[in-house]
């Protein structure tokens, strides 16, 4: 079966279908659709003109939910029901609760748009460090049980979670409160570490004042 993934490479649910597909130990093709650019015909792949979409054969599959369960099962993964359960807990409090302020009001505003010249709204980064907290609290919670979350054991919540993670602590302020959550911070230390984090990570410096949303 041919796999293709459309992607916008600064998207963190972009580089989560990439870490997913790499721990499924899968290749696939890789076509880059930028969804803030309206005459990009790629992003057409999804009806709201989202990405990621994986191309599977014929078929499309998208919502990162759909696509890391298709890894899952794809790489047979079997957990005990709790495990897989908190797996899927973290995958719902990131997209719930954590996208917003860790990567669109935080990340967005407190790097990504300053860098590059774009218009930054402070405001914003300081709503978003504060409703960032009781986030982190329930993340540091799961990872102090310790099923997932865990150095060395990685399921889809790693995949989930990691990349909205490495964009919050890219702020000085961000990267503070993560130090503060010793379990949430050692896990993420050691997922740093690992190849499928490094090889899906952005280069950032690449990054051009056009490409800023």
């Amino acid at each position: 079966m041919d796999i293709g993934l459309t992607g916008y490479r600064y998207s963190v649910y972009t580089r989560t279908a990439r870490m997913a597909l790499d721990l499924a130990g899968l290749s696939y093709d890789y076509r880059e659709a930028n969804p803030f650019d309206h005459a990009d015909t790629l992003v057409q792949a999804h009806p709201m003109r989202r990405v990621p979409v994986l191309h599977l054969g014929d078929t499309t599959l998208y919502e990162t939910a759909a696509l890391l369960t298709w890894c899952d099962a794809h790489r047979g993964w079997q957990a005990p029901p709790l495990v897989q359960a908190r797996a899927v807990q973290v995958g719902g409090i990131a997209d719930a609760y954590a996208y917003w302020p860790l990567v669109r009001h935080v990340f967005s505003h407190g790097w990504f748009r300053p860098a590059f010249g774009a218009d930054a709204q402070a405001g914003l980064v300081v709503q978003g460090l504060r409703d960032a907290a009781p986030v982190l609290d329930m993340l540091e919670t799961i990872a102090a049980e310790g099923l997932v979350l865990t150095p060395g054991t990685l399921t889809r919540a790693d995949c989930h979670l990691a990349p909205m993670i490495d964009t919050f602590q890219m702020v000085p302020e961000a990267a503070d409160m993560l130090a503060a959550r010793p379990n949430l911070s050692a896990w993420f230390a050691a997922l740093s570490e690992t190849r499928i984090f490094r090889t899906t990570r952005p280069h950032w410096d690449a990054l051009t004042t056009k490409e800023a949303p």
